[in-house]
């Protein structure tokens, strides 16, 4: 238990050094939003290589679950719950969300390919501030969602079940 603790604290301490150098956002910060905190089980040379390997999971994750509510092909059903709660509105939220994603995406496939600290740190940097955004405009969605929910939910009991 007290190694974990302090594989936290070092974690914090490196992070704090490339922070510094590259004018990254808060530990607190992105360990809110990422979980970058789960990199204190990792032993690495490349910290920051670890902090986007960490938001990528995020972004890429987000990602598929937004093409599942713009093309749900194959999604599971309560996807569709979901979409009958969408207005127009949030389908173009939505849109706008996914070509960020898409976006992220891609500059995460050129940061694989060729590792280089200022990029990782500028990539870092700018999808932290895309993710407020993008964070924004999904609690604006959900919103949305439940507020419908009740009204737009239908049960029913026709359904094929064998």
């Amino acid at each position: 238990m007290e190694k974990k603790e302090f594989d936290l604290e070092k974690l914090k301490e490196e992070y704090k050094e490339i922070q510094k150098k590259h004018a990254l956002p808060e530990f607190e910060l992105m360990n809110l939003d990422f979980g970058i905190e789960k990199i204190s089980q990792t032993e690495t040379d490349f910290l920051i290589r670890e902090v986007t390997k960490v938001m990528a999971e995020k972004f890429s994750n987000y990602l598929r679950f937004v093409e599942l509510l713009l093309n749900p092909v194959n999604a599971q059903v309560f996807i569709f719950s979901i979409i009958k709660t969408l207005g127009e509105e949030e389908k173009k939220r939505l849109s706008e969300i996914y070509k960020q994603l898409v976006k992220i995406e891609v500059r995460l496939i050129e940061l694989d390919l060729e590792f280089s600290e200022e990029k990782e740190a500028k990539f870092i940097k700018e999808t932290f501030e895309i993710w407020k955004r993008i964070k924004e405009d999904f609690l604006k969605i959900f919103e949305k969602v439940q507020l419908n929910w009740d009204n737009k939910f239908e049960n029913n009991s026709k359904g094929y079940f064998g």
